[in-house]
Order: C-alpha cells, then sequence, then structure tokens
C-alpha cells in the first residue's frame, strides 16, 4: 500500500508518542511541499506553570522538514533530521500551530548539491504560533541529504563503460 500525504498525517496523529502528546498532523500537501501540525496544551502537556511544555513544542517540529524532503527527493537518497534548536519567545496556551514549508525548488536543488554522495547539511525554520497568532517560539531543525551509495557507485560504474 502506497504511503498517501492523508494516510500519513492520520497515522502521524495517531502514532502512541503523538496521541499522548497532544501532537495533531493536520495536512500534509498532495505534493509533499508543506505540512501543518498542532499541539493541543492539555494537562499531559504543559509543565508546572501550565504553559506548553517546551519538550512537546520540540517534538511537535521534529521529523516533518526531513519527511517533506524525503518525499520529494524518493528512495534513492538518505534524509535524517540531526538536530534542532528551539527559541521561546512567549508562554504557549491552548492550541499551538506550526507550518513547515520546502518549496519544490529547494528539494530540487537539494537533491542537485547532493548528487555523487555529497553530504549536505541545510537548515529549515519555522514559527510554533498560538490561536491569537502570536509568535511562541522559534524553531531551527537541519536535515541531513545524501545520494545513496548503491546510486552513486551505479553512476560512476555507468560513467567507466561509457
Amino acid at each position: 500500500m502506497r504511503i498517501t500525504p492523508r494516510r500519513l498525517a492520520v497515522g502521524m496523529s495517531l502514532w502512541i508518542p503523538n496521541l499522548f502528546s497532544g501532537i495533531r498532523v493536520r495536512r500534509f500537501a498532495p505534493d509533499w511541499t508543506s505540512a501543518t501540525v498542532e499541539l493541543h496544551v492539555n494537562v499531559f502537556t504543559r509543565n508546572f506553570v501550565k504553559t506548553a511544555f517546551g519538550g512537546s513544542m520540540s517534538a511537535m517540529t521534529d521529523p516533518y522538514y526531513f519527511m517533506l524532503v524525503m518525499h520529494q527527493l524518493g528512495r534513492d537518497y538518505v534524509v535524517w533530521d540531526t538536530r534542532g534548536e528551539i527559541e521561546f519567545v512567549k508562554p504557549g496556551r491552548g492550541v499551538l500551530t506550526a507550518h513547515f514549508e520546502v518549496p519544490r525548488e529547494r528539494a530540487e536543488e537539494l537533491r542537485a548539491r547532493a548528487s555523487g554522495g555529497a553530504k549536505v547539511l541545510e537548515w529549515f525554520e519555522t514559527e510554533i504560533t498560538d490561536a491569537s497568532g502570536d509568535v511562541v517560539a522559534r524553531v531551527r531543525r537541519e536535515v541531513y541529504v545524501r545520494e545513496k551509495r548503491r546510486v552513486t557507485d551505479a553512476a560512476r560504474e555507468s560513467a567507466e563503460v561509457g
């Protein structure tokens, strides 16, 4: 069964770490260029002072950039989320939202930079906002991209034969 953006959004929302952390994936774009994720701040996801737990805000941003890049580049690439940074701007309450975007052009640029097996590290940025649109946190995630060795080796062999 082929994974579709809709199936992945539902599956990620029902995945136990997200389900019990109040994290809901609202959507993946049909062309894998964007995703929207919500964090519902509740008794399980808030801290001692009843605002969003920083770990929950970090978790809500963890895999989405790498997933968008991975789905756009396809199976010939290794794509990982390597590190993240978060700057807390104000206390988060209620429903928090993060929107992730990887335009086609940026994915194609990563593909070109990773051709031949080169290691590429790329930073992506987003903001977590509350229901009124105020910025609660600024997040940066670093994604690793490399063409798989089998693809690079096949290209080399083909070049040597030709």
